[in-house]
């Protein structure tokens, strides 16, 4: 069965895509000197093309270099992961994915406190409306 094509970045091109967030339009060595880890230059290089050719990045030819610039937004890629995460492990409930943060206790009472105003401040909007 052939595997269905997903739009999720793997870790590393996660890690790179950062690092064009922070630093804006990069070439292979900025982006190489900016990692978490050390790589070959060509193994960077070969990530970029990746994400280039996935539509996740742009470049532009600059005196015989590429500058790799982001498509996506760090937000784009957080809200389709999340959405990802929902449908495959919770059955498209958010309601069970926020269950299990409970349930685990990975939710802070500061936490709980700030989702709490963020849902009674949606009930209000969506009164509002």
């Amino acid at each position: 069965m052939a595997r269905k094509k997903t739009e999720q970045l793997t870790p590393l091109e996660l890690e790179i895509m950062k690092v064009l967030w922070e630093t804006g339009p990069a070439n292979v060595q900025t982006v190489q000197g900016h990692l978490e880890r050390e790589l070959a230059y060509t193994t960077v290089q070969t990530m970029l093309n990746v994400l280039h050719r996935k539509n996740k990045v742009t470049r532009v030819l600059k005196e015989k270099a590429y500058f790799y610039r982001p498509a996506v937004s760090r937000q784009q890629v957080l809200r389709q992961t999340v959405g990802d995460i929902v449908d495959r492990l919770f059955g498209g409930s958010a309601e069970s994915l926020v269950m299990n943060l409970l349930e685990t206790r990975r939710l802070t009472p500061e936490t709980l406190s700030r989702l709490n105003a963020l849902v009674d401040q949606e009930a209000t909007d969506g009164q509002d409306k």
